[in-house]
């Protein structure tokens, strides 16, 4: 009982330390997050492009 009680008030410190993101912060992690995307896309791609072509050339 005493961990969950230790747990508890552990949550509300990080609770009152956090804030709400304002629009610019949003904004950047959307984009941060759409480039990192795009860009794992394309290697996902490009390794299958290359694994089909190895695959025909046998």
């Amino acid at each position: 009982m005493k961990r969950v009680k230790e747990f508890l008030v552990q949550c509300k410190r990080v609770w009152q330390v956090t804030k709400k993101p304002d629009k610019e912060e949003i904004k950047l992690i959307s984009k941060v997050s759409a480039i990192g995307i795009i860009i794992i896309g394309i290697i996902g791609f490009l390794l299958s492009l290359i694994i089909e072509l190895i695959l025909k050339a046998k």
